[in-house]
C-alpha cells in the first residue's frame, strides 16, 4: 500500500491488512473514495478550510468532518513516524488514550483495549512486511524508554527509600 491508503486506513479505523485485502478488486470505497477523502483531509489543512468547507466537500455533516480532522491527525502522526516501531507505539499510546478517556471500568473495556492494541501489532507485522523487516530489528526502538519512564523510576526509587526509614 501507497501513503495514501496507509493515511486511509488509520483515518478510516482500518487495520492495514484489512484494508489491503480490498484493494485490486474493483472496490470503490477502498480504492477511491477513502483515499479522495483523504486528500480533502490534507487540502483543508493545508489550506485552513473552515468545518463548513470541509464537511461540504466530504458530504458530511460538521460533527462527523470534524472527527474525521482529528483522525486524520492521528493518522498522519502515526504513519509519518520514522519506523514501524515508532508508528507502533503511536499507535498504541491513541489506543490506549482512547480507552482511558471513555473508561476502563470493566472487564469489557478492557478487552476493548487489549483487542485494539492486537490490531496494531497486526498493522507492525504489516509495516515490517511491507520494509522486509523483522521485529528483532526495532528490538531497540521498543524496548526505549521515556522520560515519563525515568520519572516514574526515579519516584518509585525515592518511594521505596521513604518506605524503608
Amino acid at each position: 500500500m501507497n501513503l495514501e491508503k496507509l493515511l486511509a486506513a488509520e483515518t478510516f479505523s482500518y487495520s492495514y491488512a484489512n484494508y489491503a485485502n480490498h484493494l485490486g478488486i474493483g472496490h470503490v470505497r477502498f480504492e477511491e473514495l477513502m483515499p479522495q477523502d483523504v486528500r480533502f483531509l490534507e487540502q483543508a489543512e493545508r489550506e485552513g478550510w473552515s468545518l463548513e468547507e470541509l464537511a461540504d466537500a466530504l458530504e458530511v455533516d460538521e460533527e462527523i468532518a470534524e472527527r474525521f480532522r482529528v483522525s486524520y491527525t492521528r493518522a498522519k502522526d502515526i504513519v509519518d513516524a520514522p519506523n514501524a516501531a515508532e508508528s507502533f507505539r503511536r499507535g498504541v499510546r491513541y489506543s490506549i488514550m482512547d480507552a482511558v478517556e471513555e473508561g476502563l471500568k470493566s472487564e469489557a473495556e478492557i478487552e476493548r483495549l487489549v483487542t485494539q492494541i492486537c490490531y496494531r501489532a497486526a498493522d507492525l507485522a504489516y509495516l515490517l512486511d511491507l520494509e522486509r523487516k523483522s521485529v528483532s530489528d526495532y528490538s531497540e526502538d521498543l524496548r526505549k524508554t521515556t522520560k515519563f519512564d525515568s520519572d516514574h523510576l526515579v519516584q518509585s526509587l525515592r518511594n521505596q527509600f521513604d518506605d524503608e526509614e
